[in-house]
């Protein structure tokens, strides 16, 4: 029961503080402000609120952001890592029934891309992949591995709905097949977090991001909605880690190494 009103709290929070619904949350509170004659706070509240709503709807915001999160370059194929499989993290985006492929599963675009650039790792180092998520989740990756890019995973990992889960389950079945080394598959705003995770465990990890910044950067200043949601999940892993480490240092949420 922990275990439920955790995931619920963290999906909560997440939609509650973070942007854009807790931006909204404060410009509405200044609003009812100004209605009561509490003027000052009322217009602090209202124009910080919406200042950031468009602040953070704003490409070169959202890129800078994003930029911040990244802690690993972009993987040299070419560089030697030991590296023995391939481990594909999840993500929120997929859906189980899809009209268009007959009924089977489809990812969305952020999975599709780890997918794709997973699969052509594979391809590249002859390594096996293991794909990691929820149960649905995981499927779908499986489906569109095979379908899509013919390259099928050995393993689904289908028990995980966090980072936590996916190093902890991932770990114990790579191990029982032998592999201490991987390459890991995740967006490079998630990887710091993600690899942390995968380190606890005992594995050694060799970062294999998607989605790196370029070194250019964008001038875009119109807002857009997809810059808003690049804000949010920069912002989400900005404090993620922080929360990650703190915790750990509890002991409220720690691996233990194999």
């Amino acid at each position: 029961m922990l275990h439920f009103y955790w995931y619920w709290f963290k999906g909560l929070a997440r939609g509650l503080f973070l942007p854009p619904m807790g931006l909204l949350v404060l410009a509405v509170v200044g609003a009812a402000l100004l209605a009561s004659r509490h003027r000052r706070s009322g217009w602090a509240c209202l124009i910080t609120g919406l200042s950031l709503l468009w602040l953070l709807s704003m490409p070169i915001v959202a890129t800078e952001l994003t930029r911040l999160t990244e802690a690993y370059p972009a993987f040299d194929p070419a560089e030697p890592t030991g590296a023995q499989a391939i481990v594909i993290l999840g993500g929120p985006d997929s859906r189980s029934f899809a009209p268009e492929y007959g009924g089977q599963p489809a990812v969305g675009l952020e999975l599709l891309e780890r997918l794709n650039y997973g699969a052509w790792l594979a391809r590249t180092t002859h390594l096996p992949i293991l794909v990691s998520s929820a149960y649905s989740n995981a499927g779908a990756m499986a489906v569109s591995l095979t379908r899509d890019f013919q390259v099928p995973a050995r393993w689904v990992e289908w028990k995980s709905l966090d980072t936590f889960e996916n190093a902890r389950n991932s770990a114990v079945i790579l191990r029982a097949n032998h592999v201490n080394s991987i390459l890991l598959v995740t967006s490079s705003t998630h990887m710091l977090r993600a690899t942390q995770e995968f380190l606890a465990t005992g594995l050694k990890v060799t970062p294999a991001p998607v989605h790196v910044v370029g070194p250019h950067s964008e001038s875009e200043v119109l807002p857009t909605a997809d810059a808003m949601m690049r804000s949010n999940r920069a912002i989400y892993e900005l404090l993620g880690e922080p929360v990650r480490e703190l915790l750990m240092a509890l002991h409220v949420r720690r691996q233990h190494p194999g």
